[in-house]
């Protein structure tokens, strides 16, 4: 692979083991990026303006220049560069600084092996993703109504673009008072409901650019309250309808273990974090394992270029496994120790395949 199409990620942090550890980390994603680092602001500008840098991952408390200073200078001079911060500070002001300034993705660091692979997973994400695409610019944990708090406790005064898809949307605040709203023809209270009730999105803060009309009266609690209870009545039709479609997925897995001699449990993964299971005690703390199993099998599968992932399978004195990789999820069988090895394979895809039909 030559220099230019190769994808590279520059991380500062001042702290060295973690450096080491973040850049073993990202060198086996999937995507096998090039990886830099920096311990100083002025370092890692001079990487960034050396190397083709696709996405920067920056930390907060640095010597000499602290991070929000080092990514001012990065969204001036380096604008096609995917930004992130990864930092252990907990300050709601720091965190709707950081928004202003653009950045894709705020990261406390992780605690937990889950959290640790969700941030990796984004950080593969921004890689893949072209220059020309806006990308998800979110924040760990927080929804669209902890944005705009945020913004009214703040006291912001500017404007809360929008974006979920191909739709666009905006909100207006005044001296942290929400003071109107537009979005596909709306304006209003009726706009700002239409846009609380996005799930995802792009979110902006643009400044003031001319004086905008008062058409929202009502305190921001209010709004978010009365938006609340429309959400609530909401979710509890959509409560309904999942409770009926866990009940749906889990007699096909049913199903199947009745319509299969030797099968013990089936477990279905999906990018959602959505886990289907049948037989099995403890669902996440298996799924757990298996991520960390197909990343290890994939990133050996680039390392001797033998292709894409199509399954794993395991034989053991207790019991075999069947894994099938999903496009983003893993489709998983555990059969009992007496059905041969060798059969685990084809009698896995017999599974899986029943279970796409």
């Amino acid at each position: 692979m030559v220099k230019d199409q190769q994808l590279e990620i520059l991380l500062l942090d001042d702290d060295v083991d973690l450096l080491q550890s973040y850049k073993q980390l990202f060198e086996a994603l999937p995507n096998a990026p090039v990886v830099y680092t920096a311990t100083n602001g002025p370092q890692a500008i001079k990487i960034l303006e050396a190397e083709p840098i696709k996405v920067f991952v920056c930390d907060l408390m640095l010597p000499r220049m602290d991070g929000l200073q080092v990514l001012s200078v990065v969204k001036h001079r380096f604008p096609h560069v995917r930004t992130v911060v990864l930092t252990s500070v907990v300050d709601e002001e720091i965190r709707s600084r950081v928004y202003s300034l653009g950045v894709d993705l705020f990261w406390q660091k992780p605690s937990n092996e889950e959290e640790l692979r969700m941030f990796l997973e984004c950080v593969s994400s921004l890689l893949d993703q072209s220059v020309e695409t806006s990308g998800f610019r979110g924040v760990q944990n927080k929804s669209l109504v902890d944005i705009i708090q945020l913004e009214c406790l703040t006291q912001t005064t500017g404007i809360l673009k929008v974006t979920n898809g191909p739709l666009e949307g905006k909100i207006w605040f005044h001296q942290g008072e929400i003071i109107d709203a537009e979005t596909e023809g709306m304006i209003g209270e009726e706009a700002f409901k239409r846009i609380i009730s996005w799930k995802e999105g792009a979110f902006e803060i643009l400044p003031v650019d001319e004086a905008r009309p008062r058409r929202i009266r009502k305190t921001f609690n209010a709004l978010l309250l009365e938006a609340a209870q429309a959400l609530d009545e909401k979710n509890q039709v959509v409560s309904t309808e999942v409770a009926e479609a866990k009940q749906t997925a889990r007699n096909k897995l049913l199903e199947l273990i009745g319509d299969f001699t030797g099968i013990e449990f089936v477990l279905v993964q999906r990018g959602n974090g959505v886990v289907e299971a049948v037989g099995v005690d403890n669902p996440q703390r298996f799924v757990g394992w298996v991520n960390q199993v197909v990343t290890e099998f994939q990133v050996l599968g680039v390392q001797i270029q033998a292709g894409p992932l199509r399954e794993i399978v395991g034989v053991g004195p207790q019991r075999n496994l069947g894994v099938i990789p999903l496009e983003s999820g893993a489709f998983c069988v555990g059969w009992h120790f007496n059905v041969p090895g060798e059969e685990v394979r084809e009698l896995s895809r017999k599974v899986f395949a029943r279970w796409e039909s």
